[in-house]
């Protein structure tokens, strides 16, 4: 028998296109993952590396205000309320960051919590209300962080129902001077032209006219424009009693001297150039071993206050 010799075909130039083809677009398609990974990594690269000098400049910036609010206690320790400074300012640098500080005792300021209806309603005034308005807004203030005797009928939870709202008043002090933005009939406009006047943190009825903005001294009940200017003119924290027999009937309202409740305006300028401002209060002295404790602490790291 012949032998029978097998027949393998020759693959043709053109199948070797065709695979050619196939391998180019595979390439094509890998070469385009992996740059897409490489922008994916990229972008990360670049967000946690922002993100890594945000946390750094929040460390810088936190660690300056804490500082300032340190230094600020220092110029309290060892005075009784009578003899305590009631403003003042200085500026320190640490490392290659710096700040300047302002403070100022909280009885420059009329307290929400403790300030007759009359002090209340003067504030608004001055700020341009008319009369009726004020009192109303006052009216509503002291009802807001006042509860009722056991067994008193009151509408104010009704009101504040029939006006649509999911909350009533508190009927406790406030917790924030920001709460006055809640309280029934107060146009908001008026609430934040009042909240710069405002604290929670006075401790007293009264105001120290020795370190209040005019428009606080001009709140006080019985009190003329020529007694503020005189007052303006004369006040000296040092000497903080000069001022009290010019007041008159004013003076039932006034409470001069330090309080325990110190505000600290702080700006801080921190090594790579970037500004900080903090708004804080901090209570001096207090039970345990710490000298001072934060009261309230808003800075403008993440934007304004």
């Amino acid at each position: 028998m012949g032998s029978t010799a097998l027949f393998m075909p020759k693959p043709s130039a053109k199948s070797y296109a065709g695979t050619d083809g196939f391998v180019i677009v595979a390439v094509l398609w890998i070469l385009a993952a992996l740059a897409a990974l490489a922008s994916v990594y990229s972008v990360y690269l670049g967000n946690t590396a922002a993100a890594v000098r945000s946390y750094g400049a929040r460390v810088q910036s936190s660690a300056l205000i804490r500082a300032a609010l340190e230094l600020t206690a220092y110029h309290f320790i060892g005075f009784d309320d009578t003899n305590r400074p009631t403003s003042g300012t200085f500026a320190f640098q640490l490392g290659a960051s710096k700040a300047s500080v302002e403070f100022r005792s909280e009885g420059a300021r009329i307290d929400l919590n403790l300030a007759p209806k009359e002090l209340l309603s003067g504030l608004f005034v001055a700020l341009g209300e008319k009369p009726g308005d004020a009192d109303s807004y006052a009216d509503r203030i002291i009802a807001w962080r006042t509860k009722p005797p056991t067994g008193a009928k009151t509408t104010e939870i009704d009101d504040y129902k029939a006006a649509g709202l999911d909350y009533g008043p508190r009927q406790a002090p406030f917790q924030s001077i920001s709460e006055l933005r809640l309280v029934l009939g107060l146009p908001q406009p008026v609430a934040d032209a009042a909240l710069p006047f405002l604290t929670i943190f006075n401790g007293q009825a009264g105001i120290d006219v020795n370190e209040a903005a005019p428009e606080v001294i001009a709140a006080l009940p019985h009190i003329s424009a020529n007694v503020i200017d005189e007052v303006l003119a004369r006040r000296d924290p040092r000497n903080p009693q000069a001022v009290l027999p010019l007041l008159g009937q004013a003076r039932a309202n006034v409470a001069v001297g330090g309080r325990k409740a110190v505000r600290a305006i702080v700006r801080a300028t921190l090594e790579g150039g970037r500004s900080v401002n903090a708004d804080t209060v901090i209570f001096i002295g207090g039970n345990g071993p710490e000298p001072y404790h934060v009261l309230a602490w808003r800075d403008d790291f993440d934007g304004p206050i």
